[in-house]
């Protein structure tokens, strides 16, 4: 079973940049295929990237050559670099995973992220 934490969300301006962080206790982190999720107000929570275990990433159109996915399994966390942020990807950011893609256990708190001049 895996705990996850998200930190690292705040308030940036249009253009800018955060750096998310997902830590996770557990015993089996390594065999996890994990994602980064957001939900914005009055929307569905959506898949915005996923890590395989051997590192191999996905992306949502919407972010694609803007975020990057990465995950150090020594330290048991994983990332979200987003860059050139738009006011739309306003949302409280989330990440999960599980066995096989897609698979999720229970959410946390996520993370506010707010672009905004």
């Amino acid at each position: 079973q895996v705990q996850l934490v998200e930190s690292g969300g705040g308030l940036v301006q249009p253009g800018g940049s955060l750096r998310l962080s997902c830590a996770a206790s557990g015993s089996i982190f390594s065999l996890y295929v994990m994602g980064w999720y957001r939900q914005a107000p009055g929307k569905q929570r959506e898949l915005v990237a996923s890590i395989t275990t051997g590192g191999r990433s996905n992306y949502a159109d919407s972010v694609k050559g803007r975020f990057t996915i990465s995950r150090d399994n020594a330290k048991k966390t994983v990332y979200l670099q987003m860059n050139s942020l738009k006011p739309e990807d306003t949302a409280v950011y989330y990440c999960n995973g599980g066995l096989v893609q897609g698979s999720v256990g229970s959410w946390g708190q996520g993370t506010q992220v707010t672009v905004s001049s």
